[in-house]
């Protein structure tokens, strides 16, 4: 069954038109959202201060796509700092929020966007409340960019650009977390999933230096090879470079009171460990440490038959 979410994030011509094109997304519409008149026009929300946003309504599978899913390839596309203004357009209209009608999507928003906070040193001001109304735009505003190709976007080139290459397919399928919670231990769990820590020396790769790689245990896209690793004595697997860096992100973490950058597998986003400055210099002078948990170690020899062949020329 569909789903409902209204996202406000500026202009809606190119909210509207970023949403539609996110696979999963079944169907949206502009509109005015959580103001206080009835029935509002376009210049009524832009001049008569009716506090209305401009808001998507968006139709979506959840079979297709989570909401967590969809509220992150939104926040790409937003600043979550910017007080009523995105882009070149400024007024309390274009402010951002997330608006539910289901209440139990709350607690997933807010989750969401907790996520969000530890990239940003200043306060995110993404509205989340309860959709209170919503009234549809005129029809010159449906669709606009879809009628005028060269129409205004306050979106830029590069945010539809990172869309599309999240989404093209790939053989390392991203698993829900109801597929993860019956394939992976608990530790590998809270690891990926909630951000925790393992044990240093009390893990399964900290010391295997065996020849081989190392792939993402929730999708088994290839990270890292022991070409790269090295005894860091930190009590945690620690490697040099990832196999390509298309593969990792990394986030501004500043839990737990300290500064540091948080690594995260770009594919599937589970998160894996912290890339720090103090890794052998001849090796380029980084140090990804990262959770065991995280990972699951594929033998050189074995690397074929599990369908890794092709990585076979990293060890020639």
């Amino acid at each position: 069954m569909n789903k409902l979410i209204y996202l406000a994030g500026g202009c809606f011509w190119g909210t509207e038109k970023y949403l539609s094109i996110i696979k999963g997304v079944v169907e949206t519409e502009v509109g005015y959202a959580n103001g206080n008149t009835e029935n509002p026009s376009y210049e009524d929300v832009c001049r008569r201060n009716t506090g209305h946003a401009e808001t998507v309504k968006v139709v979506y599978d959840p079979e297709k796509i989570e909401l967590k899913n969809l509220l992150k390839l939104f926040y790409k596309a937003i600043d979550p700092v910017s007080v009523n203004r995105q882009g070149n357009d400024i007024g309390s209209q274009y402010r951002t929020g997330v608006y539910y009608v289901d209440k139990e999507d709350e607690a997933v928003i807010k989750e969401s966007l907790a996520e969000l906070q530890k990239e940003y040193s200043e306060p995110l001001v993404v509205e989340v409340m309860e959709l209170k109304n919503y009234y549809p735009a005129e029809e010159y505003h449906q669709k606009y960019l879809d009628k005028n190709p060269g129409g205004y976007c306050h979106i830029g080139a590069a945010e539809f650009h990172e869309l599309e290459e999240a989404q093209k397919d790939t053989k390392y399928k991203v698993k829900s977390k109801g597929e993860l919670h019956m394939t992976l231990t608990e530790m590998q769990y809270n690891v990926t999933q909630n951000n925790a820590t393992e044990p240093p020396f009390d893990n399964e790769y900290y010391d295997n230096f065996e020849e081989g790689i190392y792939v993402d245990i929730t999708s088994g896209e290839p990270l890292f090879t022991s070409r790269d690793k090295f005894d860091s004595g930190c009590g945690w697997p620690s490697f040099s470079k990832p196999i390509d860096d298309k593969v990792i992100k990394e986030k501004l973490d500043l839990s737990h009171g300290m500064l540091r950058t948080e690594v995260r597998a770009a594919n599937s986003d589970s998160h894996l460990g912290h890339v720090f400055n103090d890794g052998p210099i001849e090796s380029g002078g980084l140090r990804y440490c990262i959770n065991s948990a995280s990972l699951e170690f594929i033998p050189k020899e074995k690397m074929k038959e599990r369908g890794y062949g092709d990585l076979l020329y990293l060890f020639e």
